[in-house]
C-alpha cells in the first residue's frame, strides 16, 4: 500500500510540476487569475519537483517522504486559500483537494508503517 500511494502522489506531484515548469497556457492563466507573477508561479513548480523526489527518497528512507508530504500539505491548503480568495468554488478546487487527500492518506500510511 505505501509503495503504490507513494508512486500515486510522486505522479500528481510530477504532473503539477511539469505543467507549470513547461509553462502550459493553462498554468499562465491561472497566475494571472490568481494575480501571481509568473515567475513567483513557476516556484510553485519546483516546490512540487522537489516534493516528488522526496517521496520517491522516501521509499528508501521515509523521513524525507513525511518531510516532502508535510510540505505538500502546506502548499495545498496555500492552494486552497489561494482559489478560496479568488472567487473559485466546487469544480475548482477540486484537484488540489484530491491531491491534499492523496497526500494526507500518504502520511497515514507513512506514518503507521
Amino acid at each position: 500500500m505505501f509503495v503504490a500511494v507513494s508512486l500515486l502522489l510522486t505522479a500528481l506531484c510530477l504532473g503539477a510540476a511539469a505543467a507549470k515548469l513547461s509553462g502550459q497556457p493553462s498554468m499562465r492563466q491561472s497566475a494571472a487569475h490568481f494575480g501571481i507573477a509568473w515567475s513567483r508561479y513557476r516556484l510553485i513548480g519546483l516546490a512540487e519537483l522537489a516534493a516528488a523526489a522526496g517521496i520517491v527518497i522516501g521509499l528508501w528512507w521515509r523521513p524525507l517522504g513525511v518531510a516532502a508530504a508535510v510540505g505538500m500539505v502546506v502548499l495545498l491548503a496555500g492552494a486552497l486559500v489561494t482559489h478560496w480568495r479568488a472567487g473559485d468554488r466546487g469544480k475548482d478546487l477540486l484537484p488540489a483537494t484530491v491531491v491534499l487527500v492523496v497526500t494526507i492518506v500518504y502520511l497515514i500510511v507513512a506514518l503507521a508503517g
